[in-house]
């Protein structure tokens, strides 16, 4: 009787799976939260609920001024990845032959570790890099530029690096997805190249974009790597004050809070985004 139904059915093979990953999110997410409300003094930890943490989060500028910088920082590598990601998807999409080579050069960067992808960012950049010495023996500068590495440019610069193949991806999907016919049609209607692509391609892509821009966006500000390697005092973002509240400090709740905090920042500017560019797109048809 209960294997009668075809949702019935459904609903009885997908639960361990469901039951499995819900326990993997919703329970550390329910720690954290009950975290959030506990006070520790190093070693001593205090389960008296109270809202210290939160209301010490909120007036503490730096906390204000590092999600600020996060959330800027991470905008700036989905505003930069998108914008290079876009015409290699469009390149490969519509006028590369083998596709299937070009998306493997994709995901070269991915043979590699990440750490690794960092630190050759981290020697190309640096004062006695590739660049300086290239910048020295052409005879462009006199002496090596010392911006380019810790401050915020160099966390963009390699984050964009490290997510182009993420963004690349959706929008190629997208491309592939649009009928040739319509583009025909728009031609046949006296459309300019143009024309073409900001009235059929672009607006087609839009969820393209939307997604490549989350799967940017979302975990960027909630990298620390990039920052401790390439950032310095300048280049550092929320992670990496969480990161010494979990560790250092030993202070798990004012972590918890914190990341909680950034959750919901990024949560709220995520839909806020979604909103904006589906009406965005709206518009554009």
């Amino acid at each position: 009787m209960i294997f009668r139904s075809e949702a019935s059915r459904g609903y009885t093979l997908s639960a361990p799976a469901t039951a499995y990953v819900g326990f993997l999110v919703a329970a550390p997410l329910v720690i954290l939260i009950a975290y959030s409300f506990w006070t520790q003094t190093y070693v001593t930890l205090d389960k008296t609920p109270t809202l210290k943490n939160y209301s010490d989060a909120f007036a503490d500028p730096l906390v204000r001024h590092l999600m600020l910088r996060s959330i800027w920082i991470a905008g700036a590598v989905t505003v930069v990845t998108v914008a290079l990601a876009y015409p290699i998807a469009y390149f490969i999409a519509m006028k590369a032959r083998k596709k299937t080579i070009w998306l493997l050069l994709i995901t070269i960067p991915f043979w590699s570790s990440y750490l690794l992808r960092v630190f050759a960012w981290k020697l190309i950049l640096g004062f006695n890099g590739v660049m300086n010495s290239a910048l020295l023996m052409l005879g462009l500068i006199d002496e090596p530029l010392d911006f380019l590495l810790y401050n915020e440019f160099a966390v963009v610069l390699t984050l964009a690096h490290a997510w182009a193949p993420f963004a690349i991806l959706p929008i190629y999907v997208s491309l592939q997805k649009i009928d040739p016919s319509l583009l025909e049609a728009a031609t046949d209607l006296g459309n300019s190249p143009l024309q073409r692509f900001m009235r059929v391609t672009l607006p087609l892509t839009i969820p393209g974009i939307i997604a490549a821009c989350l799967i940017i966006f979302i975990p960027t500000v909630g990298d620390y790597v990039t920052p401790a390697l390439v950032g310095g005092s300048d280049g550092k973002m929320i992670a990496n004050l969480i990161q010494v509240q979990f560790g250092a400090a030993n202070n798990w709740p004012l972590g918890a809070t914190l990341s909680l905090i950034a959750m919901l920042s990024v949560g709220f500017v995520a839909i806020v985004f979604v909103i904006t560019a589906t009406q965005f797109g709206r518009r554009i048809r």
